[in-house]
């Protein structure tokens, strides 16, 4: 059997001519790991649910654990068996070796941006003074872990720009700590604030405010549900334990919160999130011990505050405009009819706006691609700011007194490029541009338009080899998300190329429940309309074939996080339609979802199995309750991490013993559970190629196709 795999190896990698579409990979046989079935029922609201993996959710038990090893060998092992699995690894080795620079944060005299030299686990962040200057080491944190599991981010600095924030997180967890350095000597300062999560460092006199909960038990650190996240303020110099409480909402503790500072520092800017959609906006002097006071109240809109100008507060908002729109609100006159337009709604979904330079900068998004428009701040003055293509920008904020900005511009085939923006004269000069070790040429980006199950028009990006013969043979990458009010734009990724040198096709679907067209489209994929999500996926995935670019056989989804649900649905609902499917870690389990960490406050998307109506739609959709005993479902493979405090990788774990239960075919049904991992952040760079090098694998294999282009 060796010997014949290492053979058929050889075969596709010279027989490069060839029609295949009739060659089929050997089945690589797969024994899966017995997994105990124990009774267990939940009621909900008089209805019996079964649940005989419930054990599955204590990923701290000796059971668990064990279970998690021997998934892992039976994945490993066939894995190994894919005869071009370590070859792509090294042709991702080779794509992924470059370096890559983010954005230059400056405070004061001084630029800080993050780089890795191309393989390194964790980005490094320099300093340079000036941008003439040399850029020396500031922190790295592959010096803080064998393993490069330890992830830095600068979180914020202070007014006077003497010191610098950063989070310390490790092995992939949402937890977090504080750390200072003063700027200039780079020396680390004593002070050190634990259990914080989801939060920044918001600077103000000699400290800075922050979020956290209360202590988390260590045994369920990871899994316990995250309730009372309060505002904390730090002294510098001072003991933890001796931070004030600003702020807790003692009624509602599934109520996260956010604070951030005016430039001027005059107001302090509270934000409180019921979930992940909608928030309320409060704020206060911030030189009083005041209560905070309400601006916009209610979590049906998001209004989020911009600047503050004599007197006013710039709002970003979506009140009366789904499409969101720019207000000015006098602080002596805030209610509605004393607002001020500054920048209407228009027909193209205004995506956020900043300000620098005493300029307002508008990032719209015409058709899922950006357009920036520079303002005065009164709204006049309008200046389109010229991009090197259709794709995406970020950036363009900074401080009043700078003049001199910077964004980022990607797309699928242009890797991210860092520009210097200068502010009076509208002009753009490349800060650095991204080597490449591919030739873009060979290839095409483009944008299709297609209808879903209702007639819905949907976009859809597609990316492959020019004059690309639309037979159907070709191996199809489609990933989604669809959820959240969040948009997928175009980005450079260099695992994509892998995908085009074997003449397969990327796809990229915007659905409803994303925010490309506002909040109208974003609604139209939550709560009960979730299907049309799904629908939209599908639809995609039909308009794939039915147009020659791929074909059921060689069709694969893709999707993580809620993109995971995304995925386990589509498969659930059509196994038929897909060869491969990658649910990554994936909200699976719909009725249960919002007992762990943060999950709670997803109930405002989904809707929660505690609400007797909503309980029946999540249901009727929720991967794991919907999978059928003896249908043959696609080769799939699962992935998460076993410290994902995120979706908890219980999710995963269930599902996965299910579909294995269920699932009847030769088409492999694997789990990868990556250890000290999480929900994808600060995961090291030989994680994320190790990982990588197995989805293409599993692939290319599943779909049957010849893996000819595995070197530069």
């Amino acid at each position: 059997m060796k010997n014949h795999l290492i053979f058929l190896a050889i075969l596709f990698i010279a027989c490069q001519g060839e029609n295949k579409e009739h060659l089929m990979n050997p089945t690589i046989p797969v024994t899966y790991p017995e997994t105990e079935k124990k009774d267990h029922i939940d009621d909900y609201q008089g209805v019996e649910v079964s649940d005989d993996y419930h054990w599955l959710e204590d990923d701290r038990a000796p059971e668990v654990e064990d279970w998690v090893v021997r998934q892992n060998q039976v994945t490993r092992g066939y894995l190994d068996q894919i005869p071009y699995r370590q070859a792509v690894e090294e042709r991702y080795r080779e794509l992924y070796d470059y370096p890559k620079l983010s954005r230059p944060f400056r405070v004061g005299d001084y630029y800080f941006f993050y780089k890795n030299d191309g393989l390194q686990n964790q980005p490094v962040i320099y300093v340079q003074k000036g941008l003439a200057g040399t850029p020396e080491v500031f922190i790295d944190p592959n010096s803080l872990s064998a393993s490069g599991t330890v992830a830095i981010s600068l979180a914020g600095s202070s007014h006077d720009d003497r010191y610098l924030s950063y989070l310390r997180q490790e092995a992939g967890s949402d937890w977090a700590e504080v750390h200072v350095m003063e700027i200039a000597t780079g020396k680390e300062l004593p002070d050190v604030i634990q259990h914080v999560k989801f939060s920044g460092t918001t600077w103000f006199e000699n400290g800075f405010y922050y979020c956290r909960f209360p202590d988390p038990e260590e045994d369920v650190k990871f899994s316990a549900a995250n309730l009372y996240h309060s505002v904390y303020y730090h002294t510098l110099g001072t003991s933890q334990e001796n931070d004030p409480l600003i702020y807790r909402d003692e009624e509602h503790p599934n109520y996260n919160m956010y604070v951030d500072l005016t430039e001027d520092e005059q107001y302090l800017i509270l934000y409180k999130r019921s979930g992940t959609d909608g928030f309320e906006t409060w704020y206060r002097p911030a030189n009083e011990q005041s209560p905070f006071i309400p601006l916009f109240t209610g979590f049906e809109h998001k209004s989020t505050v911009v600047d503050h100008v004599d007197g006013a507060f710039l709002v970003h908002t979506d009140i009366d405009a789904p499409k969101y729109r720019l207000i000015r609100v006098t602080l002596t006159k805030p209610d509605p009819s004393s607002w001020e337009v500054i920048l209407p709604e228009t027909g193209d979904l205004l995506n956020g706006v900043s300000s620098a330079g005493g300029k307002l900068f508008a990032n719209y998004l015409k058709d899922v691609t950006t357009r920036i428009y520079q303002f005065d701040l009164d709204g006049q003055g309008k200046k389109e700011i010229e991009l090197p293509g259709l794709g995406s920008a970020d950036g363009f904020g900074g401080k009043r007194s700078y003049q001199q900005i910077f964004y980022t511009y990607t797309s699928f085939l242009y890797p991210p490029t860092i520009f210097v923006y200068d502010i009076a004269s509208g002009t753009s000069e490349p800060f650095y541009e991204t080597p490449l070790k591919y030739n873009p040429e060979e290839y095409t980006e483009e944008q299709v338009f297609y209808s879903s199950k209702d007639g819905t028009r949907v976009p859809m990006f597609l990316v492959h080899r020019k004059n690309l013969v639309l037979d159907g043979q070709h191996p199809a990458f489609l990933y989604g998300y669809g959820g959240f009010n969040i948009s997928l734009t175009p980005y450079f990724s260099p695992m994509r190329i892998l995908i085009l040198e074997n003449n397969g096709v990327f796809a990229l679907a915007n659905l409803r429940g994303g925010g490309e067209y506002g909040e109208e489209w974003h609604r139209a994929g939550m709560l009960e309309k979730k299907q049309n999500v799904f629908d939209d996926f599908i639809s995609a995935a039909e308009f794939l074939i039915d147009t020659g670019f791929t074909s059921k056989e060689k069709l694969a989804i893709s999707g993580g996080s809620n993109g995971g649900l995304l995925v386990g649905a589509a498969m659930t609902q059509r196994p038929d339609l897909f060869a491969v499917a990658f649910p990554a870690v994936g909200v699976l389990d719909m009725l249960r979802y919002q007992k762990f960490t943060i999950g709670h406050a997803w109930s405002v998307e989904y809707g929660s199995s505690d609400d007797p109506e909503q309980f029946k739609y999540l249901k009727a959709y929720s991967p794991l309750h919907n999978l059928r005993d003896g249908t043959h479902y696609p080769a799939t493979m699962i992935t998460t991490g076993d410290h994902d405090d995120r979706v908890v990788p219980a999710h995963s774990f269930k599902f996965a013993a299910r579909l294995q239960e269920a699932h009847q075919g030769d088409n492999p049904v694997l789990i990868r559970i990556e250890t000290d991992a999480g929900h994808g952040a600060g995961k090291p760079t030989s994680k994320i190629i190790e990982e990588g090098a197995d989805v293409l694998s599993f692939f290319f294999y599943n779909t049957n196709s010849p893996v000819k282009y595995l070197k530069g």
